[in-house]
């Protein structure tokens, strides 16, 4: 029967007695608070509670192998060494940054030898995602035949950077971002564990929270270096300026090169076709403040302005043109106000993906029918040869009529017209489909052929 993993009767005597010992002063704050029990972890009860993919592993006593993918500082270490310890498993870690082969196949002998003598091993390997194929690869039969319970943590998609094969055997769960209440209760444990209240006023204390960005392990780190440096032989309350003065203020956790880049951009394209302008300045600041290439921003703004507002308002896609040289032109930070300026238009266009659905339909029907010729009218007779064959004839120089438009099916014979193009009623399209819808009577009823006119069309209709 495995213990109850949320009971502080599973902890040793021997950690507990290292809290009341000397060393407790040189140990980290974050370390010193580190949860003992499963109960002692904020802000991940959707995964914990009892309802929660690990609570129902704690209660039928198995713990099967996880990946458990979330931001820093969300407490993806200390839960495996929970799981360990109330398990009564033999806890390895490893991190996949400073291991490699030889490490992994001298882990996997001591659990054999652990597997031999009746015990369990959990292998906690952090940054999972470091490790390549081929020793993503090594983790299978261990794995399969039971001889390691694998705890993988990564701060990157598992579908992006781990093996398919190895996925299929582990569970995904995903540790969120800590919220307010959650470092309200790590502030609490600091302030109780340090027997000192915070010297911040509510605003300080609220832009605390803010640095930490949603951390557990980057918010201790900074009230330790509150108290570190703020001299509390002369205590004064220290307000916003005054906490910043103290702290280094954080970089964003911004990769831009990993996840978080794609989830940003995907996060501010769709703000602009969905037409919320202040949401896009937002990811756009967001992405600007992680130290993104504006010229990433101003290409998914040229690719936007023809996916998604394209005809309905042909001068977006001139408009992020526009944004990309003056920003060339005059550099940051003046160059963002034309950045600023083309997203605000972006995103308050008349929105349209019409001719980008009729690329994609024409393509499908190309792939199709790739051998069909062009009709005759619509080929050039460059040889008097050519022109005896045929190429050329019945073709009808627009130019020449009254309408500029002569009417002629540019479709390959044995393809049937298909409007590909549907233009929507919105924005500068609505005129659009007027000219198709009079090209259409044209076409349908007057267009000429080497004989003439097939019927009489009323110009006036238009």
């Amino acid at each position: 029967m495995m213990p109850d993993l949320f009971s502080d009767s599973t902890v040793t005597s021997a950690a507990r007695s290292s809290d009341k010992g000397d060393d407790k002063a040189y140990r980290p704050l974050a370390d010193r608070l580190r949860p003992k029990n499963l109960n002692e972890v904020v802000g991940q009860a959707h995964i914990l509670g009892p309802g929660g993919p690990l609570g129902r592993m704690v209660s039928t006593g198995h713990i099967s192998s996880t990946i458990l993918w979330g931001p820093p500082g969300t407490g993806k270490t200390t839960i495996a060494r929970l799981l360990a310890g109330h398990g009564d498993m033999v806890f390895e870690q490893i991190s996949a940054i400073f291991s490699g082969v030889a490490d992994l196949k001298k882990l996997f002998a001591r659990a054999v030898d652990h597997r031999r003598m009746g015990k369990a091993t959990l292998l906690f390997v952090d940054e999972i995602h470091r490790f390549n194929k081929s020793q993503q690869d090594g983790f299978l039969p261990y794995v399969e035949d039971g001889t390691v319970t694998l705890i993988g943590a990564t701060t990157e998609n598992p579908s992006f950077e781990l093996n398919g094969a190895l996925l299929s055997r582990m569970q995904v769960l995903v540790l969120n971002r800590l919220g307010t209440a959650a470092l309200d209760e790590i502030i609490e444990r600091a302030e109780a564990e340090l027997a000192l209240k915070l010297p911040l006023d509510q605003g300080a204390r609220v832009a605390l929270k803010a640095m930490a960005d949603g951390d557990g392990r980057y918010l201790l780190n900074c009230i330790e270096r509150i108290y570190d440096l703020y001299d509390l032989a002369d205590p004064e309350t220290l307000d916003v300026k005054g906490l910043a003065r103290l702290l280094q203020k954080r970089a964003p956790d911004y990769d831009k090169n990993g996840e978080e880049h794609y989830n940003m951009l995907s996060a501010f394209h769709k703000s602009l076709r969905g037409s919320d302008v202040d949401a896009a300045l937002y990811w756009a600041a967001r992405m600007l403040g992680g130290g993104e290439d504006p010229m990433v921003i101003i290409r998914r703004m040229t690719a936007f302005a023809s996916e998604d507002v394209g005809m309905a308002d042909p001068n977006a896609v001139l408009q992020a043109l526009a944004a990309k040289d003056a920003f060339m032109f005059l550099g940051q930070p003046e160059g963002e106000l034309q950045l600023a300026q083309a997203i605000c238009y972006l995103a308050t266009a008349p929105k349209s993906n019409s001719s980008y659905m009729g690329m994609k339909s024409a393509k499908a029907a190309a792939k199709k029918t790739g051998s069909l010729m062009p009709p005759q009218h619509a080929v050039n007779a460059p040889t008097s040869m050519m022109k005896n064959l045929g190429y050329g004839k019945g073709y009808q120089y627009d130019h020449d009529t009254d309408d500029g438009f002569a009417g002629l099916n540019y479709f390959p014979d044995g393809l049937e017209r298909t409007e590909f193009y549907q233009p929507v009623e919105r924005g500068y399209e609505r005129d659009i489909i007027k000219r198709l819808q009079y090209f259409s009577r044209i076409r349908n009823s007057g267009y000429k052929d080497e004989s003439g006119y097939k019927g009489e069309i009323d110009l006036d209709e238009h």
